[in-house]
């Protein structure tokens, strides 16, 4: 599942650097002091983390709203449609959605672990 996770963190950094938004923004400038970084939040400006998130799972339920039409053009014999690529987007779109529950998966536990912290 590692490489899941892996996948999925790669495709949120695409979505944002596909939204126009670097990566790491705190990497473009130097930081002279590094609480300068902590206390001016408000100077970065990227999509937030349910903008990316929101993209994530459009992007997977892209995927396989393509698989399910592939899958329906082969049942009916249409002429471009043939077994391979009905497979491959049938992986494809089994992975990407496994990789979006793991990654719910790991929220939701991480978001217990910080409601079971004692204060």
């Amino acid at each position: 599942m590692s490489h899941s996770v892996t996948s999925i963190l790669s495709q949120i950094r695409t979505y944002q650097t596909q939204v126009g938004q670097p990566v790491s923004p705190l990497a473009e400038r130097p930081q002279t002091n590094a609480l300068q970084g902590l206390m001016a939040p408000q100077d970065v400006q990227g999509p937030s983390f349910t903008e990316t998130l929101r993209g994530a799972i459009a992007g997977v339920n892209e995927t396989q709203q393509k698989s399910g039409a592939l899958a329906r053009a082969f049942e009916l014999g249409e002429p471009g449609a043939d077994l391979a690529k009905v497979m491959v987007a049938s992986q494809q779109s089994s992975i990407a959605f496994r990789a979006t529950v793991e990654v719910r998966n790991r929220l939701v536990q991480a978001y217990q672990d910080v409601m079971n912290m004692p204060l």
